[in-house]
């Protein structure tokens, strides 16, 4: 039975040297000069077993290759894997994880972890950029002689480094081997590894230099043929995953070919949240070798990039599969059911957009795993009807009137009815930062709804008297106050330093417009009933409110969602109250 090529993601931070990484095992640029073809940005680079063959050289030789070649997939922006999916897991047969051996595990490195746990796909670390580790030297022998590049043995690089550098880089891979050894891998050194099916593989490159790229190459190729022969295996029908749609003159849906093969005219059946979409292929292109071009074809087989012109676009989404339409609409349905394309959403909790399928499921998973309920999930840009489910949260569920964006951003209608509501967003590259950043946010927003009740029942402030501003002396005095802490609201009762009640506040007018409350830091206008300003208020410097010990106490209790100059305000008013009666509030 015929093998396909094993489809590898490259995964990792940003600007841990992810595209080096690639275009050092390609032993190329991306090559521009092949004819006839549409050239553009793509997500995936198909490379032949004679590449890779010239690329190891006298290494091959030792080795059966069995394997067709490889297709690479490097999806910029976040972990390319969570982004494609299949049934049984992810579209990705093998994964590369990317880390730079000076920096370590970074935020995005961290979620391509926790993904990788989650959908058990096989993976090697490729430790990269040892060639800044100060002082290291690229393939030298201890003869000097000088030899072609990749040569020299990786094992026999480092060993011939110099001591320093040896226990600089030692200290940095055991580093490493500890943190991953925290998310539950026993990770070594890929020639010290005797059992690959328990231990997760290092190997130390450059993709600048090249050194260690052809044991990367090699482990690949050992653990597909080892590992992976059986889900390489062929069948006859067709089956893929839409990666983006492509809007030109023409739209296309670039995809991956995972099994079987497809012709023009062709008809297919592409998942959808509802019913699948059936539509006829008008024109097929498959990627050209270590290219960016396509190439126009009648028929195409798998691994491969392909380009699909199809009758009917409408509602497609990335990341949804796809299989040949044979009239078995019931069938396909089915498959499609166990391939998970239903979203399980709650009966309340947050509004989460993303860019696809298997990035929707990757936030809810994690979402779910730090028990974050969501009331509704998409794909695609933040629209009207979003921001409108999360206003609906305003009232009843303030905790959850946030959108989540995950590689998405908010439509222009949204952003104009932003300017004036209270509705959160949160958008982030990396599932982690926001899921970091919802429950900074959440947190936040639970201390200001608790402290909102507190103040409700018991307003606690301090307002400076503004002596340059007295606009009305009695019946009633109106005059400048500033508040320094806390916040005043209307029918506060006011007492002096001396713990004299002074009045109760009757209104609070700010720039001639009356409001109810005042905030920390406004210099507003007050009116107190019933006194002279001159005779009660002209040697006071500060007002409090007026607090019973029941309201001091209770204040006490929940200082912790008070700031700094509120605690030294109720300090400040228990001494006051204190002159008079010393165990008072205790």
């Amino acid at each position: 039975m015929l093998i396909r090529q094993p489809i590898v993601t490259v995964a990792g931070h940003v600007d841990h040297g992810k595209t080096t990484i690639l275009d050092s095992i390609r032993k190329t640029k991306i090559v521009e000069t092949e004819a006839g073809g549409i050239t553009q940005k793509i997500s995936f680079t198909k490379v032949p077993i004679e590449i890779i063959k010239k690329r190891l050289a006298d290494k091959s030789k030792d080795i059966k290759l069995e394997i067709p070649g490889f297709l690479f997939i490097d999806t910029p922006g976040h972990a390319a894997f969570s982004h494609l999916r299949k049934r049984g897991g992810s579209l990705a047969d093998l994964v590369i994880l990317v880390i730079d051996i000076n920096e370590g595990i970074m935020p995005q490195t961290k979620e391509v972890i926790e993904l990788l746990k989650l959908s058990k796909i096989p993976f090697v670390v490729a430790l990269n950029k040892i060639d800044n580790i100060s002082g290291w030297r690229t393939n030298l022998r201890e003869d000097t002689s000088k030899k072609p590049l990749g040569v020299l043995d990786l094992k026999e690089s480092i060993e011939n480094q110099s001591t320093n550098v040896k226990t600089s880089f030692q200290e940095k891979l055991f580093t490493l081997m500890a943190s991953l050894h925290y998310y539950g891998f026993n990770a070594k050194l890929f020639y010290e590894i005797t059992d690959f099916t328990k231990e997760l593989a290092l190997v130390p490159c450059s993709g600048k230099t090249e050194e260690g790229i052809n044991e990367l190459i090699l482990m690949l190729i050992g653990l597909s043929q080892k590992f992976l022969k059986e889900n390489l295996k062929l069948t006859k029908d067709a089956k893929g995953v839409v990666l983006e749609i492509k809007k030109e003159k023409l739209t296309y849906l670039e995809s991956i070919l995972y099994d079987g093969s497809l012709k023009i005219n062709d008809e297919v059946a592409i998942a959808s949240f509802s019913q699948p979409i059936i539509t006829k292929i008008r024109v097929l292109e498959e990627i050209l070798p270590l290219s960016n071009k396509f190439k126009a074809t009648k028929e195409v087989g798998a691994a491969n990039g392909i380009r699909m012109q199809v009758t009917d676009s409408t509602n497609i989404l990335p990341g949804m599969p796809f299989t040949i339409f044979k009239n078995n609409l019931e069938e396909i349905k089915k498959e499609f059911k166990k391939e998970g394309v239903q979203i399980k959403t709650d009966k309340q909790g947050i509004i989460i957009k993303a860019d696809s399928l298997g990035s929707l499921e990757a936030l809810i998973t994690m979402l779910r795993q730090n028990n974050i309920k969501t009331i509704s999930a998409g794909i695609g840009n933040i629209n009207k009807k979003d921001f409108i489910s999360a206003e609906t949260n305003l009232k009843d569920d303030p905790l959850n009137a946030i959108i989540l964006g995950f590689n998405v951003e908010e439509d222009d209608e949204v952003k104009q009815l932003m300017k004036t509501s209270k509705v959160k967003i949160i958008k982030d590259l990396v599932i982690y930062k926001i899921i970091e950043n919802l429950s900074k946010f959440q947190e936040e927003k639970n201390n200001e709804i608790k402290k909102e009740k507190l103040t409700g029942l018991s307003p606690l402030c301090k307002l400076a008297v503004l002596h340059q501003y007295i606009f009305r002396n009695s019946n009633p005095a109106v005059f400048g106050v500033k508040v320094e802490a806390g916040k005043l609201k209307t029918n506060t009762s006011l007492i002096n330093d001396l713990g004299e009640h002074v009045a109760k506040v009757k209104s609070i007018q700010e720039q001639n417009h009356s409001i109810n409350d005042a905030e920390q830091g406004k210099e507003i206008a007050i009116s107190l009933p019933g006194i002279m300003f001159d005779r009660v208020l002209t040697n006071v410097d500060y007002l409090y409110s007026d607090l019973t010990e029941a309201q001091f106490k209770h204040f006490k209790e929940n200082k912790d969602l008070l700031n700094k100059e509120e605690i030294q305000t109720l300090q400040r008013i228990a001494q006051i109250k204190r002159k008079q009666k010393p165990t008072w509030g205790v």
